[in-house]
């Protein structure tokens, strides 16, 4: 069995706080979770579940480590978990949880019924005291696969998602998108790039702001062009996506590859150096999770969300 959760973080000066969950139907306090539905998403069933048992919208911001444990009735279920803030909701309870807390680690811990639930709470814990909590997601995307150009003899930057494309941009990447809850949405201004978040923006009401320097050719007519849009996202520090094409990706991977943190995991930043050499595959997103802004603001984690 295949589920997703979250630990839902609040920062306040000084002062960490976690929601736990508490389901009558176990008399259990745990994080929010639960199984994913046919054919989707782990991001996006975590932030299902999370909304149908708190009420609460959030945004994943960092993945954490699996955990997989046996159940009662047989079998194993496999759990992926993401530390994520509250980013709406009204907090109305409506589905298998009566009660939800905001508490400290040390009471979180106390509260706990599973072990699993409180070493996961460690790695939070370590997390903020590494300073590294603070994060926000920056979501690198690839436009989906559009008509060739052999297809197509209007104007390139016209040129169209293909039927495939199109399904893709309108399923899950918009899905994707929406674990996320980019608040920033920047796009290269040709077609098969905005029509690819378009679906997301329709949804969210997020606007699409497009950058001609993100397009192939304002890459190649500047391509400093590239990095001065980057070092605003950096600056800003808050959850944004980057639509793009293929050949101006290995710039924007090389940078970010340059700002990983000391903390990110050796395969990750392999896959980092690995993708600026080896394109994306269209359709995908790429999730970075950085902490810090401006100057100082480092990848501390990847996740890549491929077409299936």
């Amino acid at each position: 069995m295949r589920a997703a959760g979250v630990i839902p973080v609040r920062l306040r000066p000084g002062t960490l706080e976690v929601a736990v969950v508490h389901r009558p139907k176990y008399d259990d306090w745990s994080w929010p979770k639960g199984k994913l539905d046919h054919g989707e998403d782990f991001v996006s069933a975590a932030v299902r579940e999370t909304w149908e048992e708190t009420g609460l919208r959030v945004r994943l911001v960092a993945p954490l480590p699996q955990v997989r444990y046996p159940l009662r009735s047989g079998g194993t279920k496999l759990v992926s978990y993401w530390t994520a803030e509250v980013a709406g909701g009204t907090g109305q309870l409506e589905h298998e949880v009566d009660q939800v807390e905001w508490l400290t680690p040390e009471r979180a811990a106390a509260r706990l019924t599973y072990q699993r639930d409180r070493e996961l709470l460690e790695r939070v814990v370590a997390r903020h005291t590494a300073g590294l909590l603070d994060a926000w997601p920056l979501l690198v995307v690839r436009h989906a696969h559009a008509l060739s150009r052999d297809d197509w003899s209007g104007p390139d930057e016209l040129r169209p998602l293909s039927k495939s494309g199109t399904r893709r941009a309108q399923g899950r990447m918009a899905a994707v998108l929406a674990a996320y809850a980019p608040q920033l949405v920047l796009s290269s201004p040709a077609v098969r790039c905005t029509d690819s978040v378009l679906p997301f923006s329709r949804e969210t009401g997020v606007e699409v702001s497009t950058r001609k320097g993100l397009s192939e050719e304002g890459f190649a007519a500047d391509r400093s062009k590239v990095d001065k849009h980057l070092d605003r996202v950096l600056a800003r520090g808050e959850a944004t996506a980057l639509c793009t094409h293929g050949p101006v990706l290995p710039t924007l991977l090389t940078r970010l590859a340059d700002r990983a943190h000391v903390h990110l995991d050796n395969s990750e930043h392999r896959m980092l150096r690995r993708l600026r050499d080896a394109a994306m595959d269209k359709g995908e997103i790429l999730a970075c999770t950085m902490a810090g802004r401006g100057e100082d603001a480092r990848v501390v984690a990847v996740e890549r969300h491929r077409p299936s």
